[in-house]
């Protein structure tokens, strides 16, 4: 069996060279909290072996963010620090990979002026609109990876004594990241090639819309005609597969953002911006958002969908079998980068322009005549279940089943 610090250094080298794919000779950034300088220094330690040129750091800690929100004055939620923005985009021109530590308390900015959170979600979602289209036209390798504390812990495994709880949420990281396998890399390449054959099926289908159903969710969601199913990996512009999200269990492709319509309830609590939205309903109507209600959470839902005029409108639609490593582990994260691949889930905000051909090369009235939603957000939801159906229609009108009961039904 192996020992804690061999599952590490493994997960360290699997965001390395599967999910950034540092190659030889490119700059490494990485974004962490303070409390995962262990896997920093291993992650470093990695991309030097391999020929990364330098390895650059920004860092944060949940307790200075919490001060700031709650004693900085208003003004410095309206800004985004320059230095900040022009760093990405000049790491991102020179090709560089990037990787970000997902280390947060999910109730960490429970209690702050909501719109405080706003100001700075639409400060930062605008500065850093050159470098978020880098990341949607993959010009550049980026990864998302996770690392515990003991807030985060402390709410998934609030029934397990507090002293093993940080170790249970290891585990279950480690589980869905395939790094209890012998041959991690070896999984990760059949997992990759499964997701793979689901995505080339529907791209075969060339489905016009999808129908949702299941208790509280009846709705139509329309494709663009050149619209494409992704799956786990990208290629960014030099061509290096990279994987965005580990883990990754979903199958997904862009709306027609004009072509939604009906009613949508959550399956899972979201976080978002340090606060919990829960069992929460949207009713769209050609693609807007035109009601909502929320039991938790509703004025952060309400600054979310008010971000811009794009985060009324979808930009992700993804699939994930009920039946998937996750989901039958029982257990909610309250981290989207695990909940969305254990449910079907949808996103408000921006849309991908991978997910249509020729999409990386499109002008943005292109993207937008196509139907590609155009926001500062992105941000997914939960909507899948055992009981949930979907039904493809076809060009010529028949309809096929492409879920029954929460699993494929090819």
């Amino acid at each position: 069996m192996r020992t804690f610090q061999e599952k590490l250094e493994k997960y360290a080298a699997l965001a390395v060279e599967i999910g950034a794919n540092v190659q030889k000779g490119q700059i490494l950034f990485i974004s962490a909290s303070i409390e995962s300088y262990e896997l920093v220094k291993l992650l470093t330690k990695r991309a030097y072996e391999i020929g990364a040129s330098e390895v650059i750091y920004e860092w944060n800690d949940d307790a200075l963010t919490r001060m700031k929100y709650e004693s900085a004055s208003d003004e410095v939620f309206t800004e985004f620090p320059p230095y900040r923005v022009m760093q990405r985009e000049e790491l991102a021109e020179k090709n560089g990979a990037f990787i970000l530590i997902d280390s947060r308390n999910p109730d960490l900015l429970n209690g702050i002026d909501p719109e405080r959170i706003a100001n700075f979600n639409k400060a930062s979602g605008k500065a850093l609109t050159k470098f978020r289209t880098y990341m949607l036209s993959d010009k550049i390798a980026w990864t998302i990876v996770a690392y515990p504390n003991q807030a985060w812990a402390d709410k998934v495994f609030p029934n397990i004594d507090k002293t093993e709880r940080i170790n249970a949420l290891w585990d279950a990281i480690f589980s869905s990241t395939r790094i209890d396998h012998e041959d991690t890399i070896g999984e990760w390449k059949e997992h990759i090639a499964a997701l793979d054959s689901k995505a080339n099926y529907l791209n075969g289908r060339k489905y016009k819309s999808l129908h949702y159903r299941s208790p509280g969710t009846d709705l139509t969601v329309e494709l663009p005609e050149k619209h494409k199913w992704m799956s786990a990996g990208n290629h960014n512009e030099k061509g290096t597969l990279f994987i965005a999200n580990m883990p990754t269990e979903e199958v997904f492709t862009s709306p027609n953002k004009y072509g939604v319509n009906g009613i949508v309830t959550s399956t899972k609590p979201l976080s978002y911006s340090g606060n919990l939205i829960e069992n929460f309903t949207l009713t769209f109507k050609e693609g807007r958002i035109v009601d909502f209600t929320c039991e938790n959470g509703y004025d952060t839902l309400k600054q979310l969908i008010e971000t811009d005029d794009g985060s009324r409108y979808l930009g992700e639609i993804a699939l994930v079998p009920h039946q998937s490593p996750i989901s039958e582990s029982n257990t909610i994260f309250y981290n989207t980068l695990f909940d969305e691949n254990a449910s079907n889930h949808l996103a408000i905000g921006e849309g991908f322009p991978f997910c249509l051909e020729e999409g990386k090369t499109m002008s943005k009235d292109e993207l937008e005549k196509i139907g590609l939603n155009e926001s500062m957000t992105h941000v997914d939801f939960m909507i899948g279940s055992s009981d949930m159906d979907i039904d493809g229609m076809l060009p010529d009108g028949r309809i096929e089943p492409i879920f029954r009961n929460g699993n494929w039904a090819f």
